[in-house]
């Protein structure tokens, strides 16, 4: 099982902030970092906010984490920080505090700007960042179909099963 003991992979895009966004900086993490550092992995957990991209109830989300399940063959399991808790989300402390002070005082003025103070970014435990720039085109308001739900390939978990689930990635199909 992966761990979260990896460095913090930024990743900062120039388009909207979407679901499909959100997964594919999960999956820049596994390609650049993850797979290396974890090559037994199976499975991914990932805790979440419960709103804004990756929210328990996008379904554009879910849909673009089956995408990513079926690519690397994990199993994505996801736990969402209930509604109105993502304060006690530990990266918040650990890592966007940092960044905060890293980059407090100085002018925003480009991508290029952002992408050097994230990675210059360390904490007091020696906590290292790194961070990349993501041109990808990720359109708002793209609908997901019910069909396209009903082939997610999700396992609700017994407990708050809204907020905590797996998706596997779906098995191909085998040639007669």
């Amino acid at each position: 099982m992966a761990s979260t003991t990896s460095p913090p992979k930024g990743n900062v895009g120039i388009d909207a902030d979407t679901a499909a966004f959100a997964v594919e900086s999960i999956r820049r993490w596994w390609e650049r970092l993850g797979r290396a550092r974890y090559p037994e992995a199976s499975r991914l957990v990932i805790t979440a906010d419960c709103g804004g991209s990756n929210g328990a109830r996008v379904r554009l989300w879910k849909r673009e984490l089956q995408r990513f399940a079926n690519e690397t063959g994990l199993a994505v399991t996801v736990a969402h920080l209930p509604p109105g808790t993502s304060k006690w989300n530990r990266i918040e402390h650990r890592l966007f505090a940092y960044i905060s002070q890293n980059w407090r005082g100085k002018p925003l003025v480009s991508h290029q700007v952002i992408i050097q103070l994230i990675g210059a970014t360390t904490t007091d435990t020696g906590l290292t960042v790194t961070c990349d720039i993501d041109a990808g085109c990720y359109p708002r308001g793209i609908k997901v179909s019910d069909a396209e739900m009903d082939a997610i390939n999700i396992e609700h978990h017994t407990f708050h099963g809204d907020w905590n689930y797996t998706i596997k990635p779906v098995p191909t199909q085998q040639p007669p």
